[in-house]
């Protein structure tokens, strides 16, 4: 309740209102970012009828026959759907792995770099730089180092005497190949986030640290490791969900989509696209297995964030 000048009692404003009135100019900042959040997220949600329709020009999304499961059946009668799923999968957990220690062992050193006006810039300029490159560039740089013929990795190999190497019919290359592509390409981003962490550590740890005789090594293992933890464990957890969905670009480009290497190289995503080259571009297989992997990706997540909850309940999602 409110006085008024007559001292009569009137009922007050609801606290919604009140904070809106309070900050209505920050909040008509956020339209436009809410505005793209509804358009490209949720108005794309209705669909996620098409998994179970048989698409027609006709009758467009809502006017196409219902079928069921029957797109489904596309993946999961697949004879080669244990070898993709254990490639997705597979190519994920290492993925994840290995790049969680790079990134964190690239922080760790640039946040040693003293001159962080001029040269932490340009370590991170030169590092974040590949971020950018699109995957058929990346991939061109690829076939130029791992060419059977004219590329650089041949010439060296002959200069020293050693036989050359045509990966492009070897497959158990590839899972380092990849991995190493991958980290180079992601490194600069993932290792900024981590640098981020650590600049907002506060000084007083590492100089109560320094006075306390601890070396560098110390400061690292017992301040900024576990500073990072909390960062680490939320790009672990939102990186489940991406466990069933790899990177087309990745796996289609740098592979050139060699047949030879599909036993070690084929994921979802390239086996779905060749199968829809090849049965006429049926959107609703691609529907399927888009639904599909996204339910599997929600349910790493979910199961990713209980785990963290019971070992470390401050440091999960919800």
């Amino acid at each position: 309740m409110r006085m008024v000048d007559s001292g009569r009692m009137l009922p007050r404003r609801p606290k919604a209102i009140r904070i809106f009135r309070k900050n209505w100019e920050l909040l008509l900042l956020c339209l436009p970012a809410l505005a793209v959040y509804i358009i490209f997220n949720y108005i794309p949600m209705v669909g996620l009828i098409m998994p179970f329709k048989r698409w027609n020009y006709q009758g467009g999304l809502f006017g196409s026959p219902w079928v069921g499961l029957q797109n489904f059946q596309f993946l999961f009668r697949s004879v080669d759907l244990q070898r993709i799923i254990r490639n997705t999968v597979g190519y994920g957990v290492l993925f994840m792995i290995v790049g969680s220690i790079v990134n964190i062992s690239f922080s760790l050193l640039l946040f040693e770099v003293k001159e962080r006006r001029t040269s932490l810039k340009t370590y991170q300029t030169i590092m974040t730089f590949p971020n950018f490159m699109s995957w058929v560039v990346v991939g061109f740089i690829t076939y130029a180092i791992l060419n059977p013929s004219l590329g650089i990795l041949n010439q060296m190999l002959r200069a020293f005497g050693l036989p050359p190497a045509d990966v492009y019919i070897t497959g158990h290359y590839w899972p380092f190949i990849l991995t190493f592509v991958n980290m180079w390409k992601g490194v600069g981003m993932g290792s900024m986030m981590y640098l981020a962490a650590l600049l907002g550590v506060d000084e007083s740890l590492y100089e109560a640290a320094t006075i306390d005789g601890a070396n560098r090594w110390q400061k690292t293992w017992y301040i900024s490791l576990p500073s990072l933890l909390p960062l680490w464990t939320i790009m672990t957890i939102m990186g489940a969900g991406g466990l069933f969905r790899g990177d087309f670009g990745l796996f289609y480009q740098i592979t050139r989509n060699v047949s030879v290497l599909y036993e070690y190289t084929d994921i979802i995503d390239t086996y779905v696209f060749r199968a829809l080259q090849a049965k006429g571009n049926n959107w609703g297989h691609g529907a399927a297995v888009g639904f599909f992997q996204s339910v599997v990706g929600l349910i790493f997540v979910g199961a990713t964030n209980y785990i963290v909850s019971k070992i470390s309940p401050d440091n999960a999602m919800f």
